[in-house]
């Protein structure tokens, strides 16, 4: 009866639960003849679970780049975890008028976690920095910089399904002697802080009346090393903190004061218009400011800088009471390492494709200063294009046939559509050479002969807080409509293949670019070729800096900083 009883209710539950069949383990337990039959499946419904957990996105760094993605980031398939050194974005284009009280630090920051709640997702943020990234295994590992007071570092690690790199860069001293111990750098909100500090100090200890004349000067020299837009600006900033601010608070002192900044190049600002370069030269001449150029950098110490002139090729000796180093930037020790894993050794930063993943890594994105995108050259794929575009296979190229591939040529190459529009050709036809009208135009030869210059064109795009955030906004409008295409999001080259790809490769649009340049007065070169140069601009810098703050708070504090720099100067306080 016993066994009849086990023979019908086995039956029962194979016949009921047939997914189960496969992997029912009977288990026979002698304890007052009782049978228990033991399922080491679980219910299908099961299944479902693990094919809906969200996927699990850490983003490394709160600058521009992760602070856009994580900012437009509108899918709730995510579980989304940010990972940074700093519990803030800082708006870095005002660094330069914070160093001088123009603009106060806590009016550029926003609290990463006040974005993040404002995006209506449950976004969780570790105050850590990451210092190595293990693709084999989908790991990072993270250590905490928190005082040794409470409690000092804690170190953990984060699977993840996809990562976001948005570490950033640091400052490049190119192994100069010295600079790392003696120079001042411009990175974060807490260099402008020492910066500000240092220059107070300086002169209030110039003041001493114990002091010489000589080593007054000494003291007050300030040395701005590289002439880029940062080290511009700086100087800017500083000769009008001195002149308008300072002079009248230290009137003994004013004519001690020495501004010299030091390029290596031939013009300072070599990225805008000759014409901006040429005004901010005799701008900075007249105000006293001595721009030195070609000018090479080879030592710094505690009270004195080496460079080496390429003129003369004499080595010139400056005292100084501070040296502010801005010559570019270089990879973090962690992303060198991450490179060193890839195999990319020798670059300057992460490569990665047009759809901003790391060559090599499915799941790994990088973005913003840290990285640099491969953009894929046109005489590599010369022959896929010239079959696409060959529909009748009679291995000569018309025109017509060439018209209807050449929106995707454009989108795809781009340095096609600059050589196009550097050149003033209206159209392919002009570069191949050939009337509308001409039916037989080339062979594949002579279409390689017509292109072979296009690729001339390419250039990495400028590590910008611009660039940073074009990339951040377009990564997250990836991944929200990541789950149209799961397995290929991104996708591989139009013209190599069946075509996978849903989403447009990453195309950087410049919207212009400023350089203030003191006394009010402001450089802009905007899209079209125009140059406005003067206090006009000046307005315009303005208002574009206050419409891209992250916050209606920022911008309202920065206005209002502005407004009272306006009205009762900067503040010279030591704090």
């Amino acid at each position: 009866m016993r066994w009849s009883s086990f023979y019908n209710t086995t039956s029962r539950i194979f016949h009921e639960y047939p997914s189960w069949s496969k992997s029912v383990v009977i288990c026979t337990v002698i304890s007052g003849g009782g049978v228990v039959a033991y399922a080491d499946a679980k219910p299908a419904q099961s299944d479902n679970v693990g094919h809906n957990r969200k996927k699990k996105v850490v983003v490394l760094g709160t600058g521009w780049a992760g602070t856009s993605f994580v900012k437009n980031m509108k899918s709730s398939s995510y579980d989304i975890h940010v990972v940074s050194p700093r519990n803030y974005f800082a708006f870095t284009p005002l660094l330069p008028s914070v160093t001088c009280g123009t603009v106060e630090a806590r009016s550029v920051v926003e609290p990463i976690r006040s974005i993040s709640r404002k995006s209506g997702l449950d976004i969780q943020f570790s105050e850590a920095e990451c210092y190595k990234i293990d693709p084999k295994n989908n790991k990072v590992y993270c250590r905490s910089g928190q005082d040794k007071k409470l409690g000092g570092p804690e170190e953990f690690s984060l699977d993840y399904d996809y990562l976001v790199i948005a570490m950033g860069a640091r400052s490049n001293t190119f192994n100069t002697p010295g600079v790392q111990e003696h120079a001042h750098f411009l990175k974060e909100v807490e260099d402008a802080q020492r910066i500000r500090q240092t220059v107070i100090n300086l002169f209030e200890r110039a003041s001493l009346p114990s002091l010489s004349e000589e080593e007054k000067r000494k003291l007050l020299s300030f040395v701005i090393v590289g002439g880029g837009p940062t080290g511009v600006e700086f100087a800017a900033e500083l000769h009008d903190f001195v002149h308008e601010d300072l002079s009248i608070l230290y009137p003994s002192l004013k004519d001690y004061v020495k501004i010299t900044l030091l390029e290596a190049g031939d013009h300072i600002l070599n990225m805008f218009d000759k014409r901006i370069t040429e005004f901010a030269e005799e701008k900075f001449s007249r105000d006293g400011t001595d721009v030195r150029l070609g000018s090479m950098v080879v030592k710094v110490s505690a009270n004195e800088i080496s460079a080496k002139e390429r003129s003369t090729g004499e080595v010139v000796s400056i005292p100084h009471g501070m040296v502010v180093w801005s010559t570019g930037i270089g990879p973090r020790p962690e992303i060198l390492e991450f490179m060193k894993q890839l195999g990319q050794i020798n670059r300057r930063a992460i490569v990665t494709d047009e759809w901003l993943r790391v060559e090599g890594c499915d799941n790994i994105y990088a973005l913003g200063d840290c990285a640099t995108i491969n953009q894929r050259r046109v005489m590599e794929d010369i022959a896929v294009i010239f079959s696409k575009a060959d529909k009748d296979n009679s291995r000569t190229l018309d025109i017509k046939e060439f018209q209807d591939v050449v929106g995707d040529i454009i989108e795809r190459y781009p340095q096609v559509g600059i050589y196009l529009k550097k050149n003033q050709m209206k159209d392919m036809a002009t570069l191949l050479n050939k009337s509308q009208e001409s039916s037989l135009t080339v062979d594949i030869e002579y279409f390689k002969e017509a292109l072979s210059k296009v690729d001339s064109q390419m250039k990495n795009l400028p590590a910008t807080a611009q660039v940073a955030s074009q990339q951040g906004i377009y990564l997250a409008d990836c991944f929200n409509r990541m789950e149209l295409c799961e397995k290929y999001p991104e996708g591989p080259l139009r013209f190599r293949g069946t075509g996978r790809h849903r989403f447009h490769p990453f195309r950087y649009k410049h919207f212009g670019q400023f350089a203030p340049l003191g006394g009010e007065q402001t450089a802009a070169q905007l899209p079209g070729d125009w140059i406005s140069i003067g206090h006009s601009s000046q307005w315009l810098w303005y208002s574009v800096y206050t419409s891209k703050q992250v916050s209606w708070r920022t911008r309202a504090l920065v206005v209002s900083d502005w407004t009272r720099r306006f009205i009762f100067g900067r503040d010279s306080s030591r704090i």
